[in-house]
């Protein structure tokens, strides 16, 4: 799976899309790869701060619980609920049906602190 080209990314694996002035939260297709199958997911509560480089919930594999950390400081304004239910949309689709959360962000110009495409492949070595 290619790495989408319009999203910034973490050193901890999460994904960071843009819209408008908030921001979506997912975990990358390399990350969830590494995982294997996600069994359960922990997430925040709308209205909740998150901190960049803290965590902010957790996602648990049939081989690991891992923590999921904030790529960007803010407060939740959104959760997606259907991955209580569904877990392995993280696995099936990590950019379009499991995003996490949408935050909005202290400072939005903190996106720009994050990798870009090129740079995040050339940390998992994908390209």
């Amino acid at each position: 799976m290619s790495t989408p080209k319009d999203l910034r990314y973490s050193e901890e694996h999460e994904w960071v899309k843009v819209e408008g002035e908030n921001v979506r939260v997912g975990i990358t297709h390399f990350a969830q790869s590494e995982l294997g199958d996600i069994v359960f997911v922990e997430l925040p509560e709308v209205g909740d701060e998150v901190k960049a480089d803290e965590p902010f919930g957790s996602v648990e594999s049939v081989k690991t619980v891992s923590e999921l950390y904030a790529p960007i400081s803010g407060k939740v304004v959104e959760v997606n609920e259907d991955l209580s239910d569904n877990p392995e949309y993280v696995n099936e689709s990590p950019y379009e049906k499991a995003w996490m959360i949408v935050v909005e962000p202290t400072n939005l110009a903190d996106v720009e602190q994050l990798m870009t495409v090129e740079q995040y492949e050339e940390m998992t070595n994908e390209n």
